[in-house]
């Protein structure tokens, strides 16, 4: 695909003349297709990944004074036009990130970035809600089914983002009793056009029977399936946003904690360090699921079975997106190690990091603990956390640490009576085609 002059009128023209953008699938080099195909295939052939064919370097200087919109639509604006204008693409991101993105100082001379400030109460807003813009800029004139399988949050995210979207279905897959109660009550509950199915298995274990079902090519086509995993490429460039927002607020460059599961967030972060935000490290933190840290350490990939944790939302053994930070290392020059590093935190330490900044006068949930105490080995400059999740969202987690229930947002409070509609299945491919065929 080729960015001109002639399609991006003479205001754009004067500072790119010509920009060639693909996507290439990271399984299957030969394969290269445009923004709109990436995102509507959402995986390309051998289940491979699709990622930018290049990753614009930004004169981030001048973006000091935008706002989150204004910032968005230059990082953005390069990695999906011609399929979206400009002029779209403006009101995608002003529909899209209509909610706070504060940035707060925590005891320990550290900062929270809390990205749980839109309709879910998680990070997973960011994501959801451009790739709900983007299908409907897209105007795909047959009926869509959005399949996605969640850990916990992405559920809520997407369920919200899409719900009562006319010609859109969503169906979600997630691990029976492994989320959190008011987790499961935001987008179980729903129903219409919202489909819930629990799992009897791990999150691994729903991430492979989303994959079996866009495996088959004919099904994917004949159904209409659309992902919106971190796999989606829509979801993933959105997250750059936050990210190159939240870095240009500190006076140098930031080293950023971030809680990890299937490796998406942190894969953003480092395509915003690629190109050129102030981030000097991203520290990729696990729970007892610690596939990555061990690969790091040891060069060998050897996920174990999933360990069940109070962070459920990284309960994630075999993650999908560490192909893309690998990507990153080999292509974009962000090397393990020296642009991210991996560390495990015990849940006892998060636990005790809950509790500790509890007293301190900062409320977090076992996520952004986790990220919180990976910072515990940085020993200069500035440095921070993404709070991924509302302390709400995991109420009785916080409330057995700490001793007290945390405030729920009416928003959620609203959901905590009523009754779920999700439908339980084995982990077996022929009952998830059937839910999909007749829902």
């Amino acid at each position: 695909m080729e960015v001109c002059a002639a399609a991006v009128g003479p205001a754009r023209a004067a500072r790119l003349v010509c920009f060639s953008m693909h996507y290439i699938n990271l399984a299957d080099a030969g394969e290269r297709v445009s923004f709109r195909e990436a995102v509507l295939r959402g995986i390309g052939n051998g289940r491979g990944l699709f990622f930018p064919s290049d990753l614009p370097h930004h004169d981030v200087g001048r973006y000091g004074a935008m706002s989150l919109v204004e910032l968005s639509l230059e990082v953005l604006a390069p990695l999906v036009e011609p399929d979206v204008t400009r002029s779209s693409l403006e009101r995608i991101v002003r529909e899209a990130f209509d909610f706070p993105l504060p940035i707060v100082n925590v005891p320990g001379e550290r900062s929270a970035i809390e990205l749980f400030h839109g309709p879910s109460l998680a990070f997973k807003d960011f994501g959801a809600r451009f790739l709900a813009g983007v299908l409907g800029h897209f105007a795909v004139n047959r009926p869509l089914t959005v399949l996605t399988a969640t850990s916990g949050d992405t559920g809520a995210a997407v369920a919200h983002a899409f719900f009562r979207t006319p010609n859109v279905r969503v169906v979600v897959l997630y691990p029976d009793g492994a989320i959190s109660t008011l987790q499961e009550k935001l987008f179980c509950t729903l129903g219409e056009n919202v489909t819930t199915v629990r799992v009897r298995g791990d999150f691994d274990a729903c991430q492979s029977l989303v994959k079996q079902a866009f495996a088959d090519t004919d099904f994917k086509e004949q159904n209409g399936l659309i992902s919106a995993n971190s796999i989606n490429v829509a979801r993933l460039i959105a997250q750059i946003c936050y990210y190159g927002y939240a870095s240009l607020r500190f006076a140098r460059p930031v080293t950023i904690a971030v809680p990890s599961g299937n490796f998406g967030n942190v894969t953003a972060g480092l395509m915003a360090r690629a190109m050129g935000f102030p981030i000097a490290h991203l520290i990729a933190a696990t729970n007892e699921n610690d596939t990555v840290p061990r690969f790091m350490e040891q060069g060998t990939w050897a996920p174990n079975a999933t360990v069940p944790t109070l962070s459920n939302a990284m309960d994630v053994a075999n993650p999908n997106n560490f192909a893309r930070v690998l990507h990153l290392d080999k292509a974009h020059g962000q090397k393990l190690h020296e642009a991210v590093s991996s560390v495990h935190i015990p849940e006892e330490e998060a636990t005790r990091t809950v509790a500790r900044l509890h007293q301190s006068g900062y409320l977090t949930e076992p996520h952004g603990a986790i990220g919180y105490t990976a910072l515990d080995s940085v020993s200069d400059g500035p440095c921070a956390f993404l709070g991924t999740a509302h302390p709400a969202k995991f109420a009785d987690a916080v409330e057995k640490i700490t001793g007290q229930p945390p405030d729920v947002p009416p928003r959620l409070a609203e959901y905590a009576d009523r009754p779920l509609l999700s439908q339980t299945i084995p982990p077996e491919s022929d009952l998830l085609r059937k839910i999909l065929v007749e829902s």
